[in-house]
């Protein structure tokens, strides 16, 4: 099934995001090659798609897991929450509708 994954930065969480991106976008790719990834990506903090100054408010990823506690299992030990990135980790079953 799959799971949303919202996630909401600290405050100024930029530099925080650049020190652990790297480990945080190789879960997101083994996720990717196993076909479990529906969509993922962050919300940038201004109207502006490239990371600026405004840095980041958060974070989506839509994956398939077996069940909402494997999904929580996995969004705790994401990258981002040891490096202090996320203030908030809300994580809900969702059901694709369209395309």
């Amino acid at each position: 099934m799959w799971y949303a994954i919202i996630s909401e930065d600290v405050e100024n969480s930029l530099d925080l995001r650049i020190h652990s991106r790297e480990a945080h976008l190789a879960r997101l790719r083994t996720l990717a090659d196993e076909g479990r990834i529906l969509i993922a990506g962050p919300h940038p903090a201004s109207d502006n798609e490239n990371a600026n100054p405004a840095g980041f408010t958060g974070s989506l990823v839509v994956a398939d897991f077996p069940s909402l506690a494997d999904a929580r299992a996995w969004a705790e030990v994401d990258p981002y929450v040891d490096a202090g990135v996320y203030a908030n980790v809300t994580i809900k079953p969702f059901k694709l509708v369209l395309p």
